[in-house]
């Protein structure tokens, strides 16, 4: 029994340990090499894989006739796809000998594609999950094989519910892969009438409108907060990057929207519905926000946040 691993970030990692865990032996891992434009703060798939000795390979495109065919050389039992960034051709999903199977971070058939973590906060959804599914044409619209359903608290962002997707889905494949490579694997149909779609989320996505109400912008700063692009807004020709804030819908400023006001030292702002209350702010998105810290310029009412 082997499998082929295609992964990255920190779910990749954990889908090598659990493989790693269980003895099945690993033929190959391809990954992505880190982008010099991105925040890294996962941990490397390419070097736990080297650490341990095994093969890695960094396709530009996995669906190369060069990668097909040395696809086809390893002759994997199972190819398992972890947070690989890739769309994954038939030619390639065809070569393993029982499944090519992928993980998501959503219950599927609800949040399919891209950035499913941080959509899934945007839309305020206070349950997520991972799937693992067989991979077909269609991104994440395969047979589910396991789920496992988490808790988003009110205070979760897009790192934190990560982590605890992290822990299901070492859950899942614990439970599945065995199952898998044994031929005892449940399959069960998507139901694609309730299938929502989204798409890879943009540095702009994360600009503030503040017609929208508290709830609303909060949710969109918790996506997006660091390590991530950030949620922003304009105070004049500078870009104010919001990390961290509380929203409260049952009060009202009586100003206009985006204003500020300044109660008890801090900084509050109207919405299109409610407050919110800065608790992390600055104009710099390139290096880790200080907790608490609310740039000196925001301290006075009466600004007008756009």
């Amino acid at each position: 029994m082997s499998v082929v691993l295609l992964g990255y970030h920190n779910m990749g990692c954990r889908a090598l340990k659990v493989l790693l865990d269980l003895s099945i032996p690993v033929t190959a891992v391809f990954t992505h090499r880190d982008s010099p434009s991105e925040n890294i703060w996962f941990k490397s798939l390419s070097d736990i894989a080297m650490k341990h000795g095994i093969p890695v390979h960094y396709p530009d495109n996995i669906n190369e006739k060069r990668w097909v065919e040395l696809l086809g050389t390893m002759k994997p039992d199972i190819l398992l796809s972890c947070y690989f960034r890739q769309m994954i051709g038939e030619k390639v999903l065809s070569i393993p000998r029982i499944a090519s199977v992928n993980l998501h971070g959503s219950l599927l058939p609800k949040y399919r594609g891209r950035c499913p973590v941080n959509w899934q906060l945007v839309y305020g959804e206070t349950v997520s999950g991972v799937t693992l599914h067989h991979m077909v044409r269609k991104a994440d619209a395969g047979d589910i094989v396991g789920q496992q359903t988490v808790r988003i608290d009110p205070r979760d962002t897009a790192v934190t519910l990560y982590a605890k997707l992290e822990e299901a889905a070492d859950g899942v494949l614990r439970r599945f892969l065995p199952q898998l490579l044994d031929g005892t694997a449940p399959r069960v149909p998507q139901d694609h009438s309730k299938a929502t779609y989204f798409g890879g989320r943009r540095s702009e996505d994360g600009k503030i409108d503040w017609n929208a109400d508290a709830q609303t912008i909060y949710n969109l700063i918790r996506a997006v907060t660091w390590p991530y692009p950030g949620a922003f807004s304009m105070l004049g020709d500078k870009k104010l990057f919001i990390w961290d804030a509380e929203p409260r819908l049952d009060v009202n400023l009586g100003v206009c929207k985006g204003e500020t006001d300044i109660s008890d030292g801090s900084v509050m702002v109207q919405t299109g519905g409610g407050i919110l209350r800065l608790l992390s702010a600055s104009f710099d998105n390139r290096q880790t926000p200080k907790k608490g810290e609310i740039p000196t310029e925001l301290m006075r009412k009466g600004l007008l946040l756009k």
